[in-house]
């Protein structure tokens, strides 16, 4: 079965904790959402983007004691799929949090970047509206029993978003080819970020190439594909 996921965290640093955890099962429909307490405090700046903060999460479990927990133990084997928007950050989050996932897993951003690479930008509220998922969004709140609004950057909210991102993808390759495509680089055309934004990355590796070096080999945040293209690009 595939399992949607979406974690809020204290920030995004290693360092950094879930605060809440949504997930939605498309097959049997269920969904859940919790807030945690892992005893890290929440910046302003974190509760700015999510909209919980310490006063919220004060008499909440820690993770691993909570029901949602539970939950994904119980089906954490290797006949399940977990899917979420840039899944390697909420695995960190959730190992840091005592849960190891033993199935197969769905990257839905790695598989969009190598599917619609046009879009350019891949953020999960972009996407939401460039590939206008938002049409589908209140039949699948009554499909999946959710009554609230969608609000970005809630857990329950974007992991919905999420499982629609996925139908979409769907119409273009099957699940198993989204399991590859989740471990495979990304070759990229442009810079979504920088001072050559918008640019195509074969061009300024032309232009500009001492300046990509030194990306490669100073920068201690770039993205895997970004580091990939700008290698493929650099070798001609």
């Amino acid at each position: 079965m595939l399992i949607f996921i979406d974690t809020e965290t204290t920030g995004v640093e290693s360092s950094d904790k879930i605060c809440s955890v949504a997930i939605i099962n498309k097959e049997t429909k269920e969904i859940k959402y919790e807030l945690v307490n892992e005893g890290k405090k929440i910046p302003p700046e974190a509760s700015s983007i999510h909209h919980i903060t310490n006063e919220m999460i004060k008499e909440k479990p820690a993770f691993i004691k909570s029901e949602l927990f539970k939950y994904l133990q119980e089906h954490n084997t290797e006949d399940n799929t977990l899917v979420a928007h840039n899944i390697n950050f909420d695995l960190e989050k959730l190992s840091s949090s005592g849960f190891f996932w033993k199935g197969d897993v769905i990257d839905t951003l790695k598989v969009t970047k190598h599917l619609i690479p046009e879009c350019e930008l891949f953020s999960l509220q972009v996407l939401r509206y460039e590939l206008k998922l938002y049409k589908a969004e209140e039949v699948s709140k009554v499909k999946y029993g959710i009554k609230d609004a969608l609000v970005a950057h809630n857990a329950l909210s974007d992991a919905l978003v999420n499982l629609l991102l996925f139908e979409y993808l769907e119409d273009i390759c099957d699940v198993d080819k989204m399991k590859e495509l989740s471990f495979k680089n990304v070759l990229l055309q442009k810079f979504s970020f920088g001072k050559h934004k918008g640019k195509y990355i074969e061009e300024v590796a032309q232009s500009d190439r001492a300046y990509l070096e030194w990306m490669l080999r100073s920068a201690t945040d770039v993205d895997e594909d970004i580091k990939y293209s700008i290698n493929h690009y650099l070798q001609g």
